[in-house]
């Protein structure tokens, strides 16, 4: 990276806050948003959302997205599973810090811990995943392996906006699968230039579009994240 500053791509929004900290530090970050979510609006979703709130279920949160969709003042009685980090801080505002059973740092280790919360394949084992319409298939696939019973409800969309990036930076971030689907299909890296992913799901799918060194974030946390450039930068 550059001596003095060092030059980043942010894929996604971030907090003001955020990116003056990275200045101060000597890290310019560029907010070019490559996906834009819709929340969905429709009379059946309504109705079966305002059903779900009066019930008890089990729910799983992969995304800010989901958590924001489930609108109204009232919180459910739900016993919640859900990623750590910005997920975890919108659950916990949304319903609560004592609804969440467990997290995890991914999809998959989520799905993992689902499992393992109750191995006894005689007690119900039916839950909620509120999602995306880009959702990927891991933590769903898995769980319907295992025995559950698994309702998707849609609540959001994400729509691709990919553009032309003619600006050459030091570090590029990315915060989801659809972002790097977005980027890459406009734009090409110089191999040398390190990427950065907020999981190892986004990480994975940056692997098979090029072959630039890629660094997880310790946790999925936009913060944890940009820290960890900061870091980077200053050594």
């Amino acid at each position: 990276m550059s001596a003095s500053l060092a030059y980043v791509l942010s894929t996604r929004p971030l907090s003001g806050a955020l990116i003056e900290e990275a200045a101060a530090k000597g890290v310019i970050i560029d907010v070019v948003p490559f996906i834009g979510t819709t929340l969905l609006h429709h009379e059946t979703l309504t109705k079966r959302l305002g059903e779900l709130i009066k019930r008890p279920v089990v729910a799983i949160f992969t995304s800010v997205n989901a958590v924001t969709a489930i609108e109204g003042k009232e919180r459910p009685d739900w016993k919640i599973f859900c990623l750590g980090g910005a997920t975890w801080r919108a659950v916990s505002e949304r319903f609560g810090e004592h609804t969440i059973a467990e997290t995890a740092d991914s999809a998959k280790e989520l799905a993992e811990t689902i499992i393992r919360s109750q191995p006894n394949r005689e007690a119900p084992r039916e839950l909620w995943f509120f999602c995306g319409d880009r959702r990927r298939e891991d933590l769903p696939d898995s769980l319907k392996a295992a025995g559950w019973q698994v309702h998707e409800i849609i609540v959001y969309q994400t729509i691709l906006t990919p553009r032309r990036i003619d600006k050459t930076y030091d570090t590029i971030v990315f915060f989801s699968p659809s972002a790097v689907e977005s980027f890459f299909s406009m734009n090409t890296i110089e191999p040398h230039i390190p990427i950065f992913a907020i999981g190892r799901t986004t990480a994975a799918a940056i692997r098979q579009k090029c072959s630039n060194p890629v660094t997880v974030s310790e946790k999925p946390d936009e913060q944890i994240l940009i820290r960890q450039i900061i870091t980077n930068s200053q050594t």
